[in-house]
């Protein structure tokens, strides 16, 4: 145990944090695929969660890999990542396969797929942490610092927007965040709050005008609609999560007894969290939204020792987006909000999106680790870097 300590720097708390997520992970995964090993995989019910726990593996191999890196070599690797993962969302939109009735993913060879949303994500935040440091003493510039940061945020949001509001929605906010942090002007942000609305009408628009060419902005308004209206068909997969929540009570039923797996649609991402309620209880989705908590103090405990540097608006960036994500991903289960397709990071079932949130937090482990090597106003800390 000794040994393994001493071979993982950073961050101790949030190594504990994603080891029990993890732990979260397997046993809520291979309980809520059961009725899919069946339709799939002839009742093998561990074939679901073997495939689960080597994704899990190899993305922590991923974040140990990440976190040995120097955190501002990220920079110049995410700079160029930038300008890959845009034509990357591009092609996904016409050549993407259809995943949940829109085209998010990439095929790649045995099977496998890509959803370049998720590389696009952490290079976004990766550009906005590197220009946010790169211009603070021009920050409140429009033309020096607040176009060359705003424009691949409309570019990228805009080219997720078609396949996924949601995941827009949360890189559009995430980037708002940071901004306000990084200390853009706040006449500047407004407007970008402003261009965001424009856009958005725009899509709903041209949606009305030519309904093929964008299907997926009626699907966003029946969603919002039977959030609304209680008594809608559509709101099926919600009033199955809440019986799940509802037969969970104090304790929960234990693990492997949920029955509402055999009802709920994607038991084991989209609504995990009904199911983790519903086996473990309220003390279990306590439990859960507890870790997230503690992820995201560490970030700020992090942010506080360097403020303003790369590393700082790294960290915070990427912790945001994640918690962020969970509290959708949680509210959407406990019918706070509507349904927007958010998987739970680090415990819903998935490949992609497992090993980028690895990478994420293991950029974060990097940050901490250079922090416990030197003291907090070492000068190659505070550099921006190049």
């Amino acid at each position: 145990m000794q040994y393994i300590l001493n071979k993982i720097k950073g961050d101790k708390i949030i190594w504990l944090v994603v080891l029990l997520l993890s732990v979260v992970s397997l046993l809520a995964v291979y309980s809520s695929t059961g009725t899919l090993a069946y339709k799939y995989q002839g009742g093998n019910t561990e074939y679901y969660m073997i495939k689960h726990f080597i994704i899990l593996v190899f993305g922590l191999f991923l974040m140990y890999m990440a976190h040995l890196v120097k955190y501002t070599y990220f920079s110049r690797i995410f700079q160029i990542a930038l300008w890959i993962a845009i034509p990357l969302l591009l092609l996904t939109l016409f050549v993407g396969l259809d995943l949940n009735e829109a085209k998010r993913v990439l095929p790649l060879p045995f099977g496998l797929t890509f959803q370049t949303s998720d590389l696009a994500k952490l290079t976004l935040i990766m550009y906005l942490a590197r220009m946010l440091t790169k211009r603070q003493e021009v920050i409140k510039d429009f033309r020096q610092a607040f176009v060359p940061i705003v424009l691949p945020v409309l570019i990228v949001c805009f080219l997720i927007l078609p396949a996924n509001f949601s995941t827009a929605a949360i890189l559009f906010t995430t980037s708002l965040v940071l901004m306000f942090i990084g200390r853009v002007s706040l006449k500047h942000i407004f407007s970008m709050v402003g261009i965001g609305v424009v856009i958005m009408l725009m899509m709903f628009l041209i949606a009305k005008s030519y309904p093929n060419l964008l299907p997926r902005v009626d699907t966003w308004i029946s969603r919002v609609e039977s959030f609304g209206d209680k008594e809608s068909e559509e709101n099926y997969q919600v009033e199955q999560a809440k019986i799940a929540i509802a037969k969970g009570g104090i304790i929960g039923k234990m693990p492997g007894n949920s029955e509402q797996r055999n009802f709920l649609p994607h038991p084991y991402s989209d609504f995990i969290f009904a199911i983790i309620i519903e086996e473990y209880g309220l003390i279990g989705g306590i439990f859960v939204v507890f870790l997230y908590m503690i992820l995201l103090f560490r970030a700020v405990k992090i942010v506080t020792r360097v403020p303003r540097n790369f590393g700082a608006f790294l960290t915070i960036g990427v912790a945001f987006s994640l918690v962020f994500q969970a509290m959708i991903n949680m509210g959407v289960a406990v019918n706070l909000l509507p349904v927007t397709g958010q998987t739970l990071p680090l415990i819903s079932m998935g490949g992609t999106s497992v090993w980028f949130t690895s990478i994420s937090i293991g950029i974060i482990l990097s940050v901490s680790k250079e922090l416990d090597n030197k003291p907090a106003n070492d000068g190659e800390l505070q550099a921006a870097p190049a």
